[in-house]
């Protein structure tokens, strides 16, 4: 028995050991002591790549810290790869964009990620700045396009957990070409009237997984675009905004298609759509398939259900034709609440394509306390257990 307590002591001292070790093995830098300035003004880029370079030619795990206040940065690449898989951005404080949003605005993304390994970002809060931008585009005046808030693009086993992001110009977070992505605990915030600021976009990545997050936005509070596979999305609350989006997809005639995606245990408040597919109305080589929604709340929400092949914003290179997407294996269980709309469930699907294998089990939503309508065109499937609106596969 002694002995047997020595031993434990022993391993006990042992892991202690190795412990303060491993701390002492991952390095601390401080962007302050690089010449960043919290006081929302000082153009703080350059300490942070200087940061940054010396993280990345570091062999060893590196954790950035950036405290409290506000450091202003101006367009911003981390690029890899570098010479170790384990560096961390952990953030207190809030990183400003330029108000001026000519500044970023035709650059596409403000702060990118490209050809990293390891990264995790924690904690703090991106501010966009973007409504002088969204005004600009309400006026009806020339405006730049916009830029994004973060970008992960060309980048393998990425962490993105409690960040906050406010009012971007452009979409919030995209995740472009990426392998093995968590993000959770976000919170992504625009007014509902904010242009083309979707919450999370996901586009030709595999592996990707976003939880428990808050997402209120002008548009989709998750974009699925082409070459997406292997996606799960789970206890996400939408609203405001126009709800989880595949697509729209078709864009082009040689598309990567969008496969194996799950969204679990999400609520839709207020929103214009819920769970959406949405493809071009024109010829395209693309699909979308084995797509599960599940355990899905809707509170007011004005389309709850929709697939609609027909999408051709500005009626611009599409009237007439239909879309090549092929639409299959599609799964609504357990889906209920409140439409704002008579009808709830809306499959337009392609004349030339049918979408079929979509299966409706255990729905109910109503429309003014009264059982809600379907609609369908072009849909093959099949329903079970109680399905309110009646089926009309």
């Amino acid at each position: 028995m002694a002995h047997t307590m020595s031993r434990i002591i022993y391993l006990l001292l042992l892991a202690s050991i190795f412990s303060s070790y491993s701390t002492m093995a991952s390095i601390q830098y401080n962007v302050l002591n690089f010449g960043a300035k919290p006081d929302g003004k000082t153009d703080s880029t350059k300490a942070f790549l200087t940061a940054w370079t010396q993280a990345c030619a570091s062999t060893k795990s590196v954790t950035i810290n950036v405290p409290n206040g506000r450091f202003y940065l101006n367009k911003i690449a981390f690029q890899g790869p570098c010479k170790n898989n384990g560096i961390g951005f952990s953030i207190r404080g809030t990183l400003v964009a330029p108000s001026n949003y000519k500044v970023i605005g035709s650059l596409k993304n403000w702060i990118i990620f490209e050809h990293v390994n390891g990264v995790t970002i924690s904690g703090g809060t991106l501010d966009g700045q973007g409504t002088g931008l969204w005004s600009c585009k309400s006026s009806g005046k020339s405006c730049p396009y916009g830029a994004t808030s973060l970008e992960f693009t060309n980048s393998n086993n990425i962490i993105i957990k409690g960040l906050a992001s406010l009012n971007s110009q452009l979409f919030h977070i995209v995740i472009n070409e990426c392998q093995n992505v968590k993000v959770q605990s976000l919170k992504i915030t625009a007014a509902g009237n904010s242009p083309n600021t979707d919450g999370i976009h996901v586009e030709a990545s595999t592996g990707v997984t976003i939880l428990n997050s808050k997402i209120g936005t002008g548009d989709d509070c998750v974009s699925i675009g082409p070459g997406t596979s292997s996606l799960w999305i789970e206890n996400v609350a939408c609203g405001p905004g126009h709800g989880i989006s595949i697509g729209s997809l078709g864009k082009d005639v040689q598309e990567n298609g969008v496969q194996n995606v799950t969204v679990i245990s999400s609520t839709f408040t207020g929103t214009q759509n819920g769970v959406r597919i949405k493809t071009w109305g024109r010829a395209s080589n693309g699909f979308a398939r084995n797509i599960k929604f599940q355990h899905v709340v809707m509170n007011n929400v004005e389309n709850p259900i929709v697939i609609d092949q027909n999408y051709c914003p500005d009626e611009k290179n599409c009237p007439g034709q239909v879309s090549g997407v092929k639409i299959s294996d599609v799964t609504y269980l357990d889906i209920h609440g409140s439409s704002a709309t008579e009808v709830a469930v809306k499959f337009s699907c392609s004349k030339k394509y049918p979408c079929s294998g979509i299966k409706l089990q255990d729905l109910k939503l109503t429309y003014n306390n009264q059982p809600a309508e379907a609609s369908c065109i072009n849909a093959d499937g099949s329903a079970s257990g109680v399905v309110q609106p009646t089926s009309c596969l």
